[in-house]
């Protein structure tokens, strides 16, 4: 499995838009981290966050969203919010 930041970033985004779970984020994050081969210059932050992320489903670590932010951001990327009214 090849990690990138952009690859990283992408599997942050699915979560943070409900598209995978918390469980599903951090088993990718352990494997990634584990087994993955980081192609990328920022070698040190991509190690940094998938540790983090594999640890996200601990009680004492969790992920909130001023995690992901800062995540983003040492990924190069900015989060917005976008809020809609559910009928």
């Amino acid at each position: 499995m090849i990690i990138t930041k952009q690859q990283l970033a992408i599997n942050l985004l699915n979560y943070l838009q409900h598209k995978i779970t918390l469980e599903e984020l951090v088993t990718w994050a352990e494997n990634a981290f584990m087994e993955g081969d980081i192609q990328d210059e920022d070698t040190e932050v991509i190690r940094d966050i998938l540790a983090q992320l594999g640890l996200a489903d601990v009680k004492t670590f969790g992920l909130y969203w001023e995690d992901c932010d800062n995540m983003m951001k040492k990924l190069g990327y900015t989060l917005k919010i976008d809020a809609g009214l559910v009928a």
